[in-house]
């Protein structure tokens, strides 16, 4: 089991963000490997489908297609993403043997109300996966603004010392930033 080797300066990151369109099938996935001195070292595609299942495994996929031992950590901006595709970062952490940190940018009461809305024969389902992801942390940015975090395999103070590592300017980590910006590139694309 890998720990946050905070100390050093070539610490290397997984980011994934996503984009999609309303209409389509699958969301793009767009992962990117950076260190911890902003130097970017690799990237990786995905697709997860929207309204669907299928987030973790293809998050599994991406940090195995790169075959890269050397990323301590992954980063992904949020863990329901593709229109309540649910990201289990335990079950992350557990196949992985590595940090793993889901960040979000906004606090909210919760989305129970509209998965019963979006999923009105099986939201049963879906509010199970989405009690089992558990709460979410507030952390205060040097930058001054909030990120809201759940984290596996790395405790809260370690978590605030990497993002304010990562976070050049307001609430968007560095390396998500990038990989937002991938992603939404290949779809406009």
């Amino acid at each position: 089991m890998k720990h946050l080797r905070l100390e050093k300066k070539g610490l290397r990151g997984l980011a994934i963000a996503e984009s999609f369109k309303q209409d389509s099938e699958k969301s793009i996935l767009a992962g990117i490997v950076m260190r911890r001195d902003f130097v970017i070292d690799g990237f990786v595609l995905g697709n997860a489908t929207l309204s669907g299942d299928d987030a973790t495994d293809e998050i599994i996929k991406m940090y195995e297609k790169l075959g890269r031992p050397d990323i301590s950590y992954v980063l992904i901006s949020g863990i329901i993403i593709s229109m309540y595709n649910m990201v289990d970062i335990k079950k992350i952490h557990e196949k992985l043997e590595i940090p793993v940190i889901g960040v979000t940018y906004h606090d909210s009461a919760g989305i129970e109300e509209a998965i019963k809305h979006h999923f009105p024969d099986s939201f049963e389902k879906k509010i199970a996966e989405y009690k089992k992801l558990g709460k979410r942390e507030k952390i205060s940015l040097k930058t001054l603004y909030d990120v809201y975090i759940r984290n596996e395999g790395c405790t809260i103070p370690e978590v605030t010392h990497l993002l304010n590592d990562l976070t050049l300017q307001g609430s968007l980590p560095e390396p998500l930033r990038i990989a937002q910006l991938l992603a939404k590139t290949l779809l406009d694309s």
